[in-house]
């Protein structure tokens, strides 16, 4: 029998009407073995996620204020989810535990990861599943990275005759046994590394979204999703902030060739997005997805003869290693050189920044220049399509929207275009609308 992981997020375990149709989903194919759960997530848009009420509650005892008022919501919401489930079941002496841990300066991962346990115990108990702690298979370094060889070879033994678990997301424990967590979203992560150490065939995971969509639906009205993309152009989209998971989770089942599938729990029967290592399939658009980000500065550099002097990028690069600012891009002329980076990591150095090149790599004149968006075009279907960036100039053009940079990766499956900030969503729907339609 192939084995399944399946991932679902906090608004697919919110409440106990949320909980039937994960059930369901889970039943309907004997194949999904091994469940990572989220901590309760919003029920309605003004809602607290449990995780927000458990840092708050962490807030208040680090001040020494009183948490009875806090802690008893998150009593009350969980104790809500098991009587609404008809379960016999009791988390008093969890709560209890808890709450004295966090009346006794617990640390904040502990205290934050208990949203993912408390619920994994609830999702377990209904299911009739096991529940396997994510304390006892995964695992972090003393300096806080996570320890992929103890993990796998830990959690493989943990889980080989656990024929059916649930395991709570997000968190693992140090070597002195204390907790630790991913990142918010942490959850994704765990649900991949559970798919990696058990070998499984697919890795699916649920949320509130039939899977990725081809350019953000805030920007551009009802986006197609897109059906299959692989894990590079996932991560040229998830760079510009296009992903509808956690982004350290594709490490481990790409590792593996280990395909994830996106799903919508409130809509099972959508296909969702396939997260694949390679793919051979046509792009019906050409373009696999769009996507974009603002707060870019570019830092031009010129000089007369710069591309005879040896060294002269490494010394502009120096600087700004010393200065601590990774850099984006770098598109270069005979005479000039330009260095895109984060604004906001410049924004208490610009004028000595100017200064360390200006006075390193002897330059003419250095500027900089704010207020620019980055706008990724990504797709395998790029390669092999002529004049794909001629169409995507031509509708920046037409909407008489000036480029400021374009850069295309070695790769040849994306094309980085800067534009001012001002018009960064009227050209993503330009680029949006001339490969898949008007936007």
């Amino acid at each position: 029998m192939q084995t399944k992981v399946v991932k679902f997020g906090g608004s697919s375990l919110a409440d106990a009407a949320q909980f039937r149709k994960v059930a369901a989903i889970i039943k309907a194919e004997p194949e999904r073995r091994y469940v990572v759960a989220s901590a309760p997530g919003k029920r309605f848009s003004d809602d607290i996620k449990v995780t927000d009420m458990l840092y708050d509650c962490f807030d208040l005892a680090s001040k020494k204020e009183n948490i009875d008022e806090a802690f008893a919501k998150i009593e009350a919401r969980y104790n809500g989810i098991i009587a609404d489930l008809g379960l016999d079941f009791s988390l008093d002496k969890e709560f209890r535990k808890i709450r004295m841990a966090i009346e006794h300066h617990a640390g904040q991962d502990y205290v934050a990861s208990r949203g993912e346990y408390l619920n994994s115990m609830i999702l377990a108990k209904f299911l009739g599943f096991t529940f396997v702690d994510a304390e006892s298979g995964i695992f972090f370094h003393s300096n806080g990275t996570f320890d992929d060889k103890q993990t796998y070879k830990a959690l493989s033994a943990l889980l080989e005759d656990v024929e059916y678990a649930v395991i709570p997301g997000f968190y693992g424990s140090m070597p002195n046994g204390t907790i630790k967590t991913f990142s918010r979203g942490g959850s994704d992560v765990t649900g991949a590394i559970v798919a990696r150490a058990v070998h499984a065939s697919i890795y699916e995971n649920w949320t509130d979204v039939s899977g990725m969509l081809m350019a953000d639906p805030r920007l551009v009205e009802n986006p197609k999703v897109i059906e299959e993309i692989t894990y590079r152009e996932l991560r040229e989209l998830a760079y510009m902030g296009a992903t509808v998971m956690h982004e350290e989770a594709i490490f481990p089942v790409r590792e593996a060739c280990i395909p994830i599938n996106i799903r919508n729990t409130n809509s099972p029967a959508d296909p969702g997005t396939m997260i694949v290592p390679k793919s051979d399939r046509p792009v019906p658009t050409v373009i696999t997805g769009v996507a974009g980000r603002k707060g870019f500065s570019s830092i031009t550099i010129e000089k007369d003869r710069m591309n005879t002097e040896v060294g002269f990028g490494r010394k502009v690069l120096g600087v700004l290693e010393d200065f601590g600012v990774s850099f984006e891009h770098t598109p270069t002329g005979i005479d000039t050189m330009s260095v895109v980076v984060s604004t906001s990591s410049i924004t208490d150095c610009k004028e000595a920044l100017i200064g360390r090149i200006f006075r390193d790599a002897n330059a003419d004149s250095v500027t900089i220049d704010d207020n620019m968006a980055l706008i990724a075009i990504v797709g395998r279907g790029m390669v092999s399509n002529k004049g794909t960036a001629g169409r995507a100039f031509t509708a920046i053009a037409n909407r008489n929207i000036n480029i400021r940079m374009i850069d295309q990766g070695s790769g040849e499956n994306n094309i980085i275009v800067g534009v001012d900030e001002d018009d960064y969503t009227a050209a993503l729907q330009a680029i949006y609308g001339a490969f898949v339609g008007e936007a």
